[in-house]
């Protein structure tokens, strides 16, 4: 079997849709040995912000000495960054082993009509790998909601964060945030330790505080009183907490908030035994990296990428623009068609000059030229793009060396467009 082979397999699986309900992947787990009770685990789910403090908690424990596995969704590059072990994806040997290991077990329950779907195998893979590797703790970000989803197979974690949560997948999760912090509050269980994000919406909070009552779990939630902002700028946010004086790249005062939830899942691990110093937490904050995430890809001219898909990422990414990009502004965007583009677009439509809209390779993006409608009605301008190229041509034609260029919208989007703006820009 080839690499490609391998990922073909997997994404054979989409064809099955999306099920909610764990009783496929409590019956493929079974199958492999139940790997998923071989590993400790931290578990993140919420609207926004998961993969952040996925990625800082992780960091964190990797500067530890903690042989540590991640599992993000979704990729932005290469699909192979789903499954990290200490900051390095899976191999392609390793992704084709793995295939090769777990498909006989999906054929298996095939037959019993019992059919694996493409995220559910994706997290087997990730429990599989982990175990075999011998990881001595991994990180999970929730793909969907939390009660069903698949990575909730997974016994009670070392500590669980259930991060922002607003009205996104509104057709499987609930059309209210109560409904929906109550299914992502299935990832709570009994007896289990869970931090709350410091800021929701009404309502959010009491049922979190409810459920945590009723199974016996511990509610930590940050209190930003005691968090003080030191700096603020294009290279990320100082700030001093518990303490101490810490620095992550990621831009937006939102990011203070997502910090002060990892620094309380690293006070719920240091409680469990992790042996974590204070100078390996500042270290794994500063060394923390996500990819399309609010990232400097060149300064003169400024161009900033960010795959964010829901009316609340593009609040976030507001206010960044008006913190720290003053001036003409020129973006590109591509998006999903099941994703609220009107309200994304609603909120910074009004910030461009100018929109060029792409259409992502996916059979659920969105056409360019029905975005360039939607971002009509926000932008003075919005115009379609046949590709990638000629949109990226089109966006630096019109900001010049003084404008700012701003990638923007689906992951998809993100990562079609971060290779060839990595070509065109070379001060990053």
């Amino acid at each position: 079997m080839t690499y490609q082979q391998a990922v073909e397999k997997i994404d054979s699986r989409l064809l099955f849709g999306m099920k909610p309900g764990l009783e496929r992947m409590r019956a493929l787990m079974e199958e492999l040995g139940s790997p998923h009770e071989k590993v400790k685990f931290v578990h993140v789910c919420g609207t926004n912000g998961k993969g952040s403090v996925c990625t800082l908690v992780s960091s964190v424990l990797r500067e530890s000495g903690y042989k540590t596995g991640l599992n993000i969704s979704p990729y932005v590059l290469d699909f192979r960054e789903r499954f990290q072990i200490d900051g390095e994806m899976i191999t392609e040997e390793e992704l084709i082993q793995e295939v090769e290991e777990i498909w006989p077990a999906v054929e298996r329950l095939d037959a019993r009509d019992i059919i694996v779907s493409e995220f559910e195998l994706v997290t087997a893979i990730a429990l599989h790998w982990f175990a075999l590797k011998g990881c001595d703790i991994a990180v999970l970000e929730v793909g969907m909601g939390g009660l069903h989803d698949a990575t909730n197979v997974i016994p009670t974690p070392e500590a669980a964060a259930v991060m922002s949560i607003s009205l996104d997948h509104t057709a499987w999760l609930g059309d209210t945030v109560e409904q929906i912090a109550l299914e992502k509050s299935g990832i709570i269980k009994q007896g289990g330790r869970v931090v709350l994000y410091p800021e929701q919406q009404p309502g959010v909070r009491d049922v979190i505080q409810g459920v945590c009552t009723g199974r016996g779990a511990e509610l930590h939630i940050p209190d930003m009183d005691r968090v003080t902002v030191c700096s603020e700028d294009i290279d990320g946010t100082g700030f001093e907490a518990e303490g101490l004086k810490l620095h992550t790249p990621f831009l937006g005062g939102h990011q203070v908030k997502n910090a002060a939830v990892a620094l309380e899942l690293i006070k719920i691990l240091r409680g469990r035994g992790f042996d974590i110093s204070d100078e390996n937490l500042a270290e794994g904050f500063r060394k923390a990296f996500i990819p399309a995430r609010m990232e400097v890809l060149s300064r003169k001219p400024l161009c900033l990428l960010d795959g964010g898909h829901n009316p609340g990422c593009a609040l976030v990414l507001k206010d960044v623009l008006e913190r720290y990009v003053p001036g003409r502004k020129v973006a590109i965007i591509g998006m999903m068609s099941d994703k609220d583009s009107a309200a994304a677009l609603e909120t910074v439509g009004s910030m461009f000059s100018k929109i060029i809209t792409v259409r992502p390779d996916n059979p659920r993006s969105l056409g360019a030229g029905d975005l360039a409608g939607i971002a009509s009605r926000f932008c003075p301008e919005a115009v379609p793009a046949e590709s990638f190229p000629e949109a990226l041509d089109m966006a630096l034609e019109d900001i010049g060396e003084d404008g700012a260029l701003i990638a923007c919208g689906s992951f998809y989007m993100a990562g079609e467009l971060r290779p060839l703006l990595l070509e065109k820009f070379t001060d990053r």
